[in-house]
């Protein structure tokens, strides 16, 4: 459903998405699917957190929660870890407090 190029068309990923999935969050553009066992599933805008290969290492497991904003997602990891991606202007890169977010949060 909705516009293909903003998350509307979750072909590519449908096959992740068939089962196990516990909870779902939208940026202006993409969307973020968190399974029960900790993984994250990406689809829609790439520059809008559609597409995560940056970190992807990073959302394979142990991620218990998902956040957006308009053009980003952030991801708590069980650890306390926070990862990000998605448009660096709307919270996609946290590099420059990395060290803050790196366990503990």
């Amino acid at each position: 459903w909705g516009h293909a190029d903003h998350g509307g068309d979750c072909s590519a990923v449908a096959d992740c998405l068939a089962s196990g999935v516990s909870a779902l969050t939208a940026s202006a553009g993409a969307f973020a699917a968190l399974k029960h066992a900790g993984e994250v599933v990406t689809w829609g805008v790439a520059e809008r957190g559609g597409d995560c290969s940056v970190v992807a290492d990073r959302l394979s497991a142990g991620v218990s929660s998902i956040s957006a904003s308009g053009g980003a997602f952030a991801a708590l990891k069980d650890a306390g870890e926070v990862v990000t991606w998605g448009r660096a202007s709307c919270g996609g890169d946290c590099s420059t407090v990395a060290d803050r977010l790196s366990a503990g949060v």
